[in-house]
């Protein structure tokens, strides 16, 4: 196969197939969604491809048969009706009162009366004046008509920091929606799509009749790219890369960008990381570095988030639905922009029980980065090659007075303002996100037959097992005793690589590592 452009930042159906971008095939899952039913619902993570499938859609109902030769659905598509399409989307700026959000919607009501030809009382409410355009629409092109709402949640997201706000961008969003039930008998298919998933009492109470594939098996792959994309699709690139010297090893793009999952056995990449990285033959956190919400920090910190339940949480169906202006779980929101993604699922009496963790490398690294920031506002400025080069070489002495530097580093000021630092979970909270920015292999709650080891790191050249305790003032021993007690060695034993046990212990009065004492295996 010879190469094609990457479509960079290309969300447009048309361009990407006229101007020979590779692309692809996502139509096997328009074709199964028109067949068999109506109204759906997703929720992936920004930059997954929800904009170009949409885009997708809207040609499909349209009848551009040319732009689909040579894909799945075009020889079982009836290229003789064409549909009416009306298109939101709140994907465009920054939305920050309901008067703005209802001048958008207006001005997109408007927009899509002047595609169909259509006059509407502009004048009218926002709920009539959409009833208006779906009516005209199916008296006008003699079909019932295809709503697809794109970043349906986002003026909400926006303004999740001013709830105020947030609330009144909630109420704006449901009138509108709540027209689409209303018209079922001019509507042929509506597709919404958006980050989160707002409890359908909250957003959707007037548009029950969604069926949500957010966890849909069948559709687990429908955004992002599955390793046998990479395999054919992009099979060019990697061996572009081999011929300029510079080859892209399969296992470090896997380590990096894979890993994220709704519910079916196959994982996939992110797209956006995978394009920028054949641009730019570099490994870098392209996705992250494209904007991380302020307010998910501001969240995790505020609710005293324990940083090492990142490698392993479980939730219910429930909980990661559970997503309001008045109720966020850390969980459900993690989960929902992509920074945690179904590891396995339990199913056990009927109850579904989901096991979320981290998706990849990128993520680890770059989302234990920006905690480590929150949780210390002055970092040590040690060198990160020079830690990991400890570490590699298994220097207790120096890592002791690297980890005493990270603790001193945090000012007085951030002590007297924040009683998190009376608890445990605070002091292992920056412990762990401190080395998971490193990009090393963690295993928190590491399970032995003895008990739980708090942290494992792993590294080729050594295993290091972490106990965290908190005493009143003066080191107690407690720490490394209890590794010893517990024999949580044992389980490592035998791999051919030294074990390092490592007590760590924190003064609530001195707020500073006491004690990091270390013996080998």
């Amino acid at each position: 196969m010879a190469r094609r452009k990457l479509p960079l930042g290309i969300q447009t159906f048309r361009e990407i197939r006229e101007e020979g971008y590779y692309y692809v095939d996502k139509t096997a899952y328009a074709w199964r969604l028109v067949s068999e039913g109506k109204y759906y619902f997703l929720s992936r993570p920004r930059r997954f491809g929800k904009s170009l499938f949409l885009d997708t859609l809207a040609e499909l109902f349209a009848g551009n048969e040319p732009l689909f030769r040579g894909l799945y659905i075009h020889d079982r598509w009836d290229w003789n009706v064409r549909y009416p399409v009306v298109r939101l989307s709140f994907a465009e700026g920054r939305l920050e009162t309901r008067a703005e959000l209802d001048q958008r919607i207006r001005s997109l009501l408007a927009h899509n009366a002047r595609t169909l030809c259509l006059e509407v009382p502009l004048d009218a409410s926002i709920a009539e004046t959409f009833i208006r355009l779906i009516e005209g629409a199916h008296a006008r092109y003699g079909q019932r008509v295809v709503v697809l709402v794109d970043e349906y949640d986002k003026p909400i997201l926006d303004n999740l920091t001013t709830p105020e706000v947030a609330r009144a961008m909630r109420e704006g969003l449901r009138n509108l929606y709540s027209v689409i039930k209303g018209q079922d008998a001019h509507i042929r298919f509506a597709f919404l799509t958006g980050v989160s998933k707002f409890s359908k009492v909250s957003i959707f109470s007037g548009l029950n009749n969604l069926a949500d594939i957010t966890l849909s098996v069948p559709f687990a792959t429908i955004c992002g790219y599955t390793e046998a994309d990479l395999d054919t699709v992009f099979a060019p690139e990697f061996a572009a890369a081999a011929a300029e010297g510079k080859p892209l090893s399969r296992e470090a793009v896997r380590s990096w960008y894979n890993g994220y999952s709704w519910g079916g056995n196959e994982r996939v990449y992110n797209p956006f990381d995978v394009l920028q990285l054949f641009f730019f033959r570099e490994f870098r956190a392209w996705w992250f570095e494209t904007g991380t919400p302020t307010f998910l920090i501001d969240l995790l910190k505020a609710r005293r988030f324990f940083t090492p339940q990142l490698e392993g949480l479980y939730a219910t169906e429930e909980l990661l639905s559970a997503f309001d202006v008045d109720g966020i779980e850390p969980e459900a929101i993690l989960w929902q922009t992509g920074y945690l993604t179904i590891g396995a699922v339990h199913v056990t009496a009927g109850v579904t029980e989901y096991e979320l963790k981290l998706p990849n490398r990128e993520v680890r690294m770059a989302l234990n980065r920006a905690l480590t920031a929150a949780l210390i506002p002055t970092r040590p400025t040690a060198s990160v090659t020079a830690l990991i080069n400890l570490m590699r070489a298994g220097d207790l002495e120096r890592l002791r007075d690297h980890f005493q530097r990270l603790y001193t580093s945090i000012p007085h000021d951030w002590y007297r303002k924040n009683p998190i630092t009376h608890y445990e979970g605070y002091w292992a909270s920056v412990f762990y996100s401190h080395l998971a920015a490193l990009g090393l292999e963690l295993i928190a709650e590491d399970v032995t037959h003895h008990g739980c080891i708090d942290l494992t790191v792993k590294l080729p050249e050594r295993i290091y097992l972490f106990e965290f305790k908190v005493v009143a003032d003066e080191p107690e021993g407690a720490a490394l005793a209890q590794l010893r007690a517990k024999g949580y060695a044992e389980k490592y034993r035998g791999q051919g690589v030294p074990v390092h046990l490592v007590g760590v212990e924190f003064s609530k009065r001195q707020r500073n590592v006491v004690a990091v004492a270390c013996e080998t295996c």
